[in-house]
């Protein structure tokens, strides 16, 4: 990253609207950057990627940009994963910022025989 981009990102990061939503995206831009890795370690293009498939370069280039207006299926990430040589694979991985139900009872437990 070149200096000047450096010095715009920590400006910008340095405004709480801006750090909220580039918080928000990045596990999105995390998972970008697995499928570019995935098909830069696999040594094809986008047009090539998109003749295994059967789709054009542009779909391809849609797949692997952040346009929020691209949602691909699972079965589309599945073709793209089986053109590259990789597997798609989903897991619902637990928030550790969230409480579950049994946390919060005995947080308000606890609260209550603080106070009595």
């Amino acid at each position: 990253m070149t200096n000047t981009l450096k010095q715009f990102k920590s400006r910008a990061l340095a405004r709480p609207d801006v750090k909220k939503v580039y918080d928000d995206l990045a596990e999105e831009f995390a998972f970008l950057d697995e499928v570019l890795k995935a098909r830069v370690g696999s040594g094809l293009t986008q047009a090539e990627v998109a003749a295994r498939i059967g789709t054009t370069q542009s779909a391809i280039a849609r797949l692997e940009s952040a346009e929020p207006k691209h949602s691909p299926s699972i079965a589309t990430l599945q073709k793209y994963a089986k053109a590259l040589g990789y597997k798609v694979e989903i897991r619902l991985i637990k928030n550790s910022l969230r409480r579950t139900k049994g946390s919060t009872a005995a947080t308000a437990k606890t609260a209550m025989r603080r106070s009595a």
